[in-house]
């Protein structure tokens, strides 16, 4: 067993320990469910949407080339665009990574490392001024796009014109919320100037929501046609791979790029394939070796330790500031205003009642859900922001009381008034749609809150989604934006050490609606005036204590307030074949972020 350690603990390898829980009525109602952990290959999953590659054997999803030269991916959440400014999935920025670029992005150790750019701006150098309005980014020389044009600043400022056009419906807006102007001083030295001094000046064009886009193939498409864009599908990048061939929610092969400014990578050919489960993925790279590295593997710790008993393989866990919870629905999902279910201005009927969200917040077990689901691969979470250190709140606790659940829905007059087992109050029976991605993991973390829920008179129907539809276009009916359910399960992060933008994920401006092409990031429609004064104060504090007190407060509130429900600080777990090297990860980038440098022996 490998260790790589840092000093916020990021990155580890397996030593698939598992611990019991104590919850004994629950891990006995959990047992049918776990005992079906080695059969997930063929579990079926109720409603789910299904696409050819998710049905293919992992052996044709691996490809069709074996050589030394060729790096075999497995994503069974499978990209379908490759402008990471156009979806909200991780799993596509993973895919442009390798042929798009930041400025700049922040590697293990927190510190910013330049890419496009040529130095990090400082106060010491001049780049951030001294009253902290303005960073001067100064650009390498020399940089191509791929089809042989030169990366300028002008590309930087149309990049900030495509983000911040409200008819292209950018999903990358809340990093860029703060800019006044963006302007090119000269061909390689970029202005970027904020509405007032700010406290994270190094936000924008930085990691995956700062890659760069060419401004000679999407200057037709700052508009609603964005997505439509043929650099989508066929993207023109700086970095040291292009696209050969993509098909969206299937396949991507890369080759390197021919006007690439460094060293040529040492894989002549990329197939990234995507679809398939997520089990299947790592038994690809774990035990048959048809794949050389699977992305984001979440199984149970039992099914990763007799993979790896195979010694093919190792499964890395790079803890990021990223955490899986449950998604509330402040809005009606059922009742349509302006031809647009899940409006913001229909309050949910029952889960807009704060007594009926404590409920569920304590009806559901983390702790087995942590140990049983996750083991070294997760940790019971409390709070909405799980890293840095620095910002998390030591003020919240976790609590499993179903009695004291029960006792908040009689309190709240939910009870059941015609003895069909499903508490009731004004003819609005209490049933819930219950929604998450196709995942082993997720649905059994499903089935064990709808036990739970149950249990203290609730109906829970579940419903998963194959992953490039969930996570894919934000119009999509079951993507995450849309949320036309009453609750969902699946993990975010913050992107950054300073944590401004994710903060703005339950602002009310940030709402996603059908009027910003659901682009927004705020899909339960919660909307609190006392978190936007609080996120308002936060844009202008510049004393680092004081800012670190309004994180707290700001996470505080929307715990005490149930705003969502943190279930397990996560990893983004992956299986990589023993013969790969020199790979490197941090919690702040895209897994493929250094691709160019990956061997193999």
């Amino acid at each position: 067993m490998r260790l790589i350690n840092s000093r916020t603990q990021l990155i580890k390898h397996s030593s698939r320990l598992v611990r019991r829980s104590t919850k004994r009525f629950l891990t006995v109602a959990m047992l049918p469910i776990l005992g079906a952990s080695l059969l997930i290959a063929c579990n079926s999953q109720p409603r789910a949407t299904t696409t050819e590659a998710a049905n293919e054997p992992i052996d044709e999803q691996a490809g069709s080339q074996t050589d030394d030269q060729t790096l075999k991916l497995l994503y069974w959440q499978a990209p379908t665009t490759l402008n990471p400014h156009l979806s909200p999935g991780t799993k596509d920025r993973e895919a442009a990574s390798p042929v798009l670029e930041p400025l700049a992005a922040y590697n293990e150790a927190e510190a910013l490392e330049p890419i496009l750019a040529a130095e990090i701006p400082t106060t010491e150098n001049g780049g951030i001024s001294a009253d902290g309005t303005t960073v001067t980014w100064r650009l390498k020389e020399g940089v191509l796009w791929s089809d042989g044009e030169p990366f300028t600043a002008e590309d930087v400022v149309f990049t900030y014109e495509f983000i911040t056009t409200p008819e292209v419906g950018s999903t990358s807006t809340e990093f860029y919320g703060e800019i006044a102007e963006v302007k090119a001083l000269d061909e390689l030295t970029v202005e970027i100037t904020f509405k007032q001094p700010t406290p994270a000046p190094m936000n924008p064009f930085v990691g995956g929501s700062g890659m760069i886009l060419p401004e000679h193939i999407f200057a037709d498409y700052v508009n609603a046609r964005a997505r439509s864009a043929p650099g989508n599908t066929s993207p023109v990048g700086t970095n040291a791979f292009m696209v050969t061939e993509f098909k969206p929610g299937d396949t991507i092969v890369y080759e390197p790029n021919p006007n690439f400014r460094g060293e040529s990578p040492a894989f002549s050919r990329v197939e990234m394939k995507g679809g398939g489960d997520t089990v299947s993925a790592a038994r690809a790279v774990l035990q048959t070796g048809e794949a050389d590295y699977a992305w984001n593997v979440q199984a149970e710790p039992a099914v990763i330790e007799a993979l790896e008993a195979e010694g093919k393989g190792e499964m890395t866990y790079v803890f990021k500031p990223m955490m899986e919870r449950v998604y509330i629905n402040f809005s009606d999902p059922n009742r349509e205003v302006d031809a647009e279910r899940s409006h913001k201005d229909t309050p949910h009927p029952f889960l807009s009642e704060k007594p009926v969200r404590q409920a569920i917040n304590l009806a559901i077990d983390r702790e087995t859900i942590a140990t049983q689901l996750y083991g070294e691969a997760g940790t019971v979470a409390t709070n909405f922001i799980v890293a840095p250190d620095k910002y998390a709140s030591p003020n919240t606790t976790y609590t499993l009381d179903l009695q004291r659940a029960a006792d908040l829905l009689d309190d709240a007059g939910w009870i059941d008034t015609n003895d069909n087992g499903i508490r009731d109050k004004n003819g609005v029976e209490m049933e819930l749609l219950f929604t998450s991605s196709v995942n082993p993991v997720r649905q059994k973390t499903q089935e064990i809150i709808k036990q739970s829920l149950e249990s203290i008179g609730m109906s829970v129907e579940l419903k998963s989604v194959e992953a490039s539809v969930y996570f894919g276009d934000a119009t999509n009916h079951d993507s995450v934006n849309r949320f036309l359910s009453d609750l969902q399960l699946f993990a975010f992060d913050s992107e950054t050490p300073e944590p401004d933008s994710y903060m703005e994920l339950y602002a009310c401006d940030q709402i996603s609606q059908k009027e910003n092409q659901w682009s927004k990031e705020n899909s339960s429609r919660y909307c609190n005036p006392e978190y936007d004064a609080l996120l308002d104060q936060l844009a202008q504090e510049i004393d680092p204590e004081k800012r670190a007190a309004l994180f707290v407060e700001m996470n505080d509130l929307l715990i005490e307030d149930v705003a969502l429900i943190p279930l397990v600080r996560r990893s983004d777990a992956y299986a990589i074949t023993n013969s790969l090297t020199n790979l490197e990860f941090t919690p702040w980038a895209a897994s493929t972020w250094k691709m160019d440098g990956w061997g193999k022996t």
